[in-house]
């Protein structure tokens, strides 16, 4: 298993435990133990599905948990298969059987991995533009759903405080709407500060999800 992928997910899922009142106990070891199969990705979605299936409290986290996987194979699992597995049909069997599962922040995910490739500092007018290429007439299906992202660009420069007040107000995508917060708080402090963390414990209106998630993309970054 990918070393930062698991300090991602440890710390992700103590975070929310903590906030949501529940214990991560067995949760967090089976999911680490599903992480680590060496199976194919197919299986490996099974027994994922399967720990969530027996642990409901933790529902809310599946689909950012499924971005994570994802991110697993593709820095470790993938290691162990033939160089262009990602070119065949098995692989786009795969990705067809699973088009429907995951979050935006798979798309976050993937951008940081670029920028720590390249010694780049995540920036949200660059992920917007160059990675997601929201203004290209090709990926209109991206500007509709980071449509607020963009028009909003300025609260990554704002406060926890006014991300956490201004989102209810905007008419986010149904794909970002759980997501607004924890990704612009990411753009605003990259690094996961032990304020950032605290304002959104304090201001969020959905404070295990966000901060949980939060969590996760900076300790995947850092």
């Amino acid at each position: 298993m990918d070393n930062r992928v698991k300090k991602a997910l440890n710390a992700s899922i103590n975070k929310y435990a903590q906030l949501a009142a529940v214990d991560a106990g067995n949760f967090e070891n089976e999911l680490i133990s599903a992480f680590e199969l060496d199976v194919n990705f197919m299986d490996k979605v099974t027994a994922f599905d399967a720990v969530f299936d027996s642990h409901p409290k933790f529902e809310e986290l599946r689909e950012v948990f499924f971005d994570l996987l994802m991110v697993n194979f593709f820095s470790s699992d993938v290691q162990k298969l033939e160089e262009d597995y990602l070119e065949s049909d098995e692989w786009a069997n795969i990705e067809e059987e699973t088009i429907d599962r995951g979050s935006e922040l798979l798309n976050l995910l993937l951008y940081m991995k670029e920028c720590h490739d390249e010694d780049l500092d995540p920036e949200l007018g660059d992920f917007l533009k160059e990675f997601l290429l929201v203004e290209d007439d090709e990926f209109q299906d991206e500007f509709e759903i980071y449509e607020e992202l963009i028009s909003n660009q300025q609260l990554a420069e704002s406060s926890i405080e006014e991300i956490c007040k201004t989102s209810p107000t905007l008419n986010i995508s149904d794909e970002m709407k759980e997501l607004f917060v924890p990704f612009m708080a990411f753009f605003l402090d990259t690094e996961g500060s032990a304020t950032s963390i605290k304002e959104l414990e304090q201001f969020s209106s959905n404070k295990a999800f966000d901060t949980a998630s939060y969590v996760l993309i900076t300790t995947i970054n850092n």
